[in-house]
C-alpha cells in the first residue's frame, strides 16, 4: 500500500475549481467539489486536451477541446467523443491540504 503524497493546497483552488499537479511522474487533475476533493488523469482520454482546462459542473468535466465529459468521483467516460475512462486516484483534505495516494 502506498502512502499519501501531499500535492497542493485549498488556496491553489482560489482562481478555479480544477488545478493540475505532477504526482509520481503522473500528470494529475484535482476537482474541489462541494467541499470535496477527487482526482484523475489530466489528459482526455479521446484528445490531447489538459481536462484541468475543461468545465466542472458538479461531478463532471467537460474536455475543452471536444466536449467529451467524464465522471470525477469514478473516472467513467459519460458522453462521445469521450470512450475510454479515466484513470483516477484516492484524494483527501488534510489541514487544508490535498493529498493523493498513487498505487
Amino acid at each position: 500500500m502506498s502512502a499519501w503524497i501531499d500535492v497542493a493546497s485549498l488556496d491553489d483552488f482560489a482562481a478555479s475549481d480544477a488545478i493540475a499537479v505532477a504526482a509520481a511522474g503522473r500528470e494529475i487533475a484535482i476537482y474541489l467539489v462541494e467541499g470535496e476533493v477527487f482526482a484523475t488523469a489530466n489528459r482526455c482520454t479521446h484528445g490531447d486536451a489538459q481536462l484541468c482546462e475543461g468545465f466542472l459542473e458538479g461531478h463532471e468535466i467537460e474536455c475543452p477541446f471536444h466536449q467529451g465529459r467524464f465522471d470525477v468521483r469514478t473516472g467513467a467516460a459519460l458522453c462521445a467523443p469521450a470512450t475510454v475512462a479515466l484513470a483516477t486516484y484516492p484524494a483527501r483534505i488534510e489541514s487544508g491540504r490535498i493529498e493523493l495516494r498513487i498505487d
